[in-house]
């Protein structure tokens, strides 16, 4: 069992971090502004739930900021011009991240974007190298165009099995996918590991880094991202999304950043922009809302703390998550623990090949954890191992 943790933060800034969420606005905007929260979510301090309790997105259970919802309200029809909000994000990606336009692709959801990879980067007779388990849709894409695909367990350490993978690249090899921190473990693969392994690939492989989680990083000495210390290669393609953190799910709004060929290359593979005024307006604003995506890492570095004590009181093992999401050892088959739960209206993911008596649990308010932790005491044995 993971050893049992103080939490690392104080009674002070637990405090701090509650006052700077009282402002989260908990109703939605009419109409197509709706699409600013994965779904009804209630204020930091609310006590009522709504059923059923979704915790399988990994989205900010608290939803997008006050900035990003009034964005959106402020819309008015005569200013629905999807060009030019779109360029405006274009320039406000590329600002905060230094790199130059040629070097962005931005697409509606970061998912759109792993299907332009495979695309440009799995012609015929290309193979894609994956971990097992990881993220499944760049997987099920390739399947989809006959690639073939070459999964590569985790290491004992749950990080991705560098050597492993390095062992099965050759000139056949069109694209590695590494999610860093990975879904659904929530687990890490070091900085200085991932530049090695880098440097000995192929050049004709290349290599997509997805960074979905990387604002939930809680101070992991051997991570950095690679947008923020980027390494000039070729082969590198980068993504993030405004899925997770910034709350904007439904907006399906993901960027990539490469090499100005490489992104050329991308943007040659692209069926859609995907993008509307409304989403655009709303990334933008939650770009520019850095002190919100700092509360709420904050925020959800306490809960995920308190998740590993309620675990850790029921004597039940879990995965180290730098994640808005943990996965622990159920202790029994994963497919019995979903169905129990989805019969008292909590819906978990269904469970991973190579981890069938592991659960994914997503974070969500404190109030819907704490009926996680209440319909997860009903179970046989009240939900402790033995």
């Amino acid at each position: 069992m993971a050893p049992l943790r103080i939490s690392r933060r104080d009674l002070l800034r637990r405090a701090a971090v509650g006052v700077a969420l009282t402002g989260v606005v908990p109703s939605l905007v009419e109409g197509t502004l709706a699409a600013g929260r994965a779904e009804p979510r209630l204020g930091a301090d609310a006590r009522r739930l709504d059923f059923p309790i979704r915790l399988t997105s990994n989205c900010n259970a608290y939803g997008p900021s006050e900035r990003v919802t009034a964005a959106m309200r402020a819309i008015r029809t005569s200013e629905l011009d999807a060009s030019k909000e779109s360029d405006l994000l274009r320039d406000q990606i590329a600002s905060q991240h230094r790199v130059r336009r040629e070097e962005l692709v931005v697409a509606g959801g970061s998912s759109r974007l792993l299907r332009m990879a495979v695309s440009a980067f799995l012609t015929p007779g290309k193979t894609l190298i994956t971990a097992a388990p990881t993220f499944e849709v760049i997987s099920r894409y390739a399947t989809s165009l006959n690639r073939e695909v070459v999964n590569i367990p985790l290491a004992p350490d749950y990080a991705h099995d560098l050597d492993a993978m390095l062992s099965c690249c050759d000139s056949t090899t069109g694209l590695v996918y590494i999610c860093n921190p990975n879904n659904p473990t929530g687990t890490l693969t070091p900085r200085r590991d991932l530049e090695a392994f880098i440097a000995k690939l192929p050049p004709t492989t290349h290599v997509l880094i997805d960074e979905a989680y990387h604002h939930y990083v809680d101070g992991a000495a051997d991570y950095r991202s690679f947008i923020d210390y980027p390494i000039r290669d070729q082969r590198l393609v980068v993504t993030r999304t405004f899925s997770k953190i910034h709350g904007l799910a439904l907006h399906r709004i993901g960027y990539a950043i490469a090499a100005p060929a490489v992104a050329t290359r991308l943007e040659a593979h692209r069926t859609t922009d995907g993008l509307n005024v409304v989403s655009s307006r709303a990334a933008v604003a939650a770009l520019g809302d850095s002190e919100y995506v700092r509360v709420s890492r904050l925020r959800n570095a306490d809960d995920r703390q308190e998740f590993f004590n309620q675990a850790n009181a029921r004597m039940v093992r879990w995965i180290d998550s730098q994640t808005n999401f943990v996965m622990i050892n159920a202790d029994r088959p994963a497919e019995q623990v979903v169905a129990h739960f989805e019969s008292n209206r909590i819906l978990l993911p269904q469970p991973y090949a190579r981890f069938e008596k592991y659960v994914r649990v997503s974070l969500g308010t404190r109030t819907e954890m704490q009926e996680f932790w209440r319909v997860w005491q009903l179970m046989p044995g009240g939900g402790h191992h033995h």
